[in-house]
């Protein structure tokens, strides 16, 4: 499916459920938050911060909320779409017009505006940046190397301790080291070519 540029684009490519999701959009458009569209999906968001966003899927429509974990859910209707894996998003979600209770909706999303106001989302954990003993070896025979190495950024050291732990095989492991001594001398990133 192509990404939608627009959110009216994005609704006109929905042919189950596109005026229901005009019925969301009308609702959301009335409160503060600014339409944009992100990730192809219609978004709405209060100081460049994402709020709510709507979406259509094969067997249902409806919202989903980029903090819900703090809405109070007075009615019970949020859901965690991927339980252990999704932390602050919740989604209230639809299967027809009439499942739509416009002053829940609106309700819901005024609570979500004023929680973002408050500052309150969930933070994405950050994970610890681990060598592996292959490169760690390799630093501690070329200090230059690992000096290097170090003024990268956490995102480029990152990139290659994971591609070099990554490998299953003690031959792939080294063959990997050997690809990416050279692109941290040269300070590139392994993914660079994609940024």
């Amino acid at each position: 499916m192509k990404m939608a540029k627009s959110v009216e684009e994005y609704i006109e490519s929905q042919e189950k459920y596109g005026k229901s999701l005009e019925l969301l959009r009308e609702i959301l458009c009335e409160t503060e938050l600014e339409e944009t569209v992100k990730w192809g999906i219609p978004t709405y968001t209060i100081n460049k911060k994402n709020v709510v966003g709507i979406g259509a899927f094969k067997t249902h429509f409806g919202l989903w909320f980029f903090n819900g974990v703090f809405l109070s859910d007075p009615h019970n209707c949020l859901i965690n779409a991927q339980e252990g894996k999704t932390k602050g998003m919740r989604q209230m979600r639809f299967t027809s017009n009439d499942d739509i209770d416009r002053s829940i909706v609106l309700d819901y999303t005024l609570e979500a505006i004023e929680n973002q106001k408050k500052g309150l989302e969930i933070k994405p954990e950050k994970k610890p940046l681990i060598i592996p003993e292959e490169l760690e070896k390799v630093f501690n025979e070329n200090k230059e190397l690992a000096a290097i190495f170090e003024s990268l950024t956490l995102t480029k050291r990152r990139e290659f301790a994971e591609h070099v732990a990554s490998a299953k095989r003690e031959e792939t492991r080294q063959k990997r080291l050997e690809k990416i001594i050279p692109m941290i001398l040269n300070n590139i990133g392994l993914n660079d070519k994609y940024r």
